[in-house]
């Protein structure tokens, strides 16, 4: 019967041990302003909808006040997916 061949292999030699370096990530300074600034105007927005619907230009918006506050709402969300 044929004998099968052999693999030389090299030995394995483990890495040398390095340090890991810290990444320090944050975020910019104008996120959390932005994200609580974005909230805060879109609750103000729907509370002035609701609040005060004599303002006329409030008014002949209609319904849309509710998607301009949620928008705004939904921009913070989106801004706060960049907070570390």
């Amino acid at each position: 019967m044929p004998k099968s061949k052999t693999r030389d292999k090299a030995v394995f030699t483990p890495p040398t041990e390095q340090k890991p370096q810290k990444i320090k990530i944050e975020s910019s300074a104008w996120v959390p302003r932005f994200m609580v600034a974005f909230f805060v105007i879109g609750l103000g927005w729907m509370v002035l909808y609701y609040l005060a619907s004599s303002i006329s230009w409030v008014n002949s918006l209609g319904a849309w006040n509710v998607v301009i506050g949620f928008g705004f709402i939904a921009g913070g969300f989106g801004i706060s997916t960049r907070w570390r």
